[in-house]
């Protein structure tokens, strides 16, 4: 019998592994997908694209992320094809192609200037009273244990070239899109673009209140629309 397709997922930026467990492991469980939350490091996008290399040397994996997570996925799967790659989960895509007036990458780069100019009690204390307590606790956790390397990993995520149009078009693997109705950052005309393109696709959508009680919402919509896409 073969082994079960793992599921090889990555945080946003500024976000961590913990996150990655939370949002997708209890799919991955019901699903019996192996999963493999990946941690971010030095080098964001190129550790990420080796460790996925690393982890389809066995056959092919899932690849999933949230955010900037899901750009690398989608960049991953668009090179590696078929023979490595059993399809995509893409939870809230940050942009296509170059990010330019990207709300996503223009809150990278901020976050990173603020580090870098205040240091990290000084950012966490200002992002915190701008922001609902949520995400203020959450990124107060992933940030504290991620800084210094934080802030060359959201330079990295803001400079990515995502994954355009046209190149989506040429994705031969089940591509799950997972979109929310009202969050800022991610916007759900991206996603929605992101599946109109790719040939094998479907949508599921949420809302930022729903997801942010229930994490693990974000994993089952995903699941859900890669049954459907490799229908």
């Amino acid at each position: 019998m073969p082994s079960p397709t793992p599921l090889v997922v990555m945080p946003g930026t500024g976000s961590d592994a913990d996150y990655c467990e939370r949002a997708f492991g209890p799919a991955a469980r019901a699903a019996g997908l192996p999963l493999i939350a990946l941690e971010p490091g030095g080098d964001l996008v190129t550790d990420y694209l080796s460790a996925l290399d690393d982890a389809s040397r066995s056959g092919p994996v899932l690849a999933g992320g949230f955010s900037i997570g899901a750009a690398v996925a989608t960049t991953w799967a668009l090179r590696a094809g078929p023979q490595r790659c059993a399809g995509v989960w893409a939870v809230l895509p940050p942009w296509s192609g170059t990010p330019v007036r990207s709300p996503a990458a223009a809150s990278a780069t901020v976050t990173a200037d603020a580090l870098e100019r205040d240091g990290l009690d000084a950012t966490i204390a200002a992002m915190a009273a701008d922001s609902p307590p949520w995400l203020a606790d959450e990124l107060a956790r992933s940030w504290s244990r991620l800084y210094p390397g934080l802030i060359g990993q959201l330079r990295a995520a803001a400079a990515l070239v995502g994954p355009t149009v046209d190149e989506l078009a040429q994705l031969r693997v089940p591509l799950a899109v997972v979109v929310s109705d009202d969050d800022p950052i991610h916007p759900r005309a991206v996603g929605e673009q992101w599946a109109a393109a790719a040939e094998r696709s479907a949508v599921r959508s949420t809302t930022l209140d729903a997801w942010v009680r229930e994490p693990a919402l974000l994993g089952r919509l995903a699941r859900d629309a890669w049954t459907e896409a490799a229908g």
